[in-house]
């Protein structure tokens, strides 16, 4: 296949609907398609190898169906390891979320009353109200708050000073 530049061009117009229909139906987006055929007539030209003029149609469809095999398989293996990063990175979000867990579980348990303790866990835990904390626990809501505000404070200062 050695053609001059008009031949080249008039190969392309000819050629290019057929080849982006079977790329399309195979690759399912426009741009891929495109893409794909693009590489094709690329590769021809540079490498030009030789082909019978009337096994052109037939060469330039299954080497269209070749590009987009690749396209395909490029999906799937960034697909992969798009999801293998993902992974990795919620394993390690799961690790680093443990280990916070288990230092504020140290923090309450060591630096917080029994009685901050047990606001705490009715609030959050039990998700509670106030006026529902300080009825289960016989104290008023502002004492609810107080123990809450101390506590907080108590944690994230402890917290950073660990950090």
């Amino acid at each position: 296949m050695n053609y001059s530049k008009q031949e080249f061009e008039r190969l392309f117009k000819d050629s290019y609907p057929h080849m982006y229909r079977m790329a399309f139906s195979m690759v399912e987006n426009a741009d891929d398609a495109k893409d794909a055929v693009h590489q094709v007539f690329a590769q021809i030209w540079r490498n030009k190898p030789w082909v019978a003029n009337d096994s052109i149609r037939a060469y330039l469809l299954a080497a269209t169906r070749n590009q987009c095999l690749h396209t395909l398989r490029s999906r799937q293996l960034q697909r992969q390891m798009e999801e293998e990063l993902q992974q990795e990175i919620t394993a390690s979000e799961n690790e680093e979320h443990e280990e916070l867990m288990q230092q504020l579980r140290q923090v309450i348990d060591n630096n917080l009353t029994e009685q901050d303790r047990r606001v705490l866990n009715l609030h959050y835990d039990e998700e509670m109200t106030y006026a529902e904390t300080a009825s289960v626990l016989g104290i008023s809501a502002s004492a609810v708050n107080k123990h809450i505000t101390r506590s907080l404070a108590k944690i994230r200062q402890t917290l950073k000073i660990a950090k």
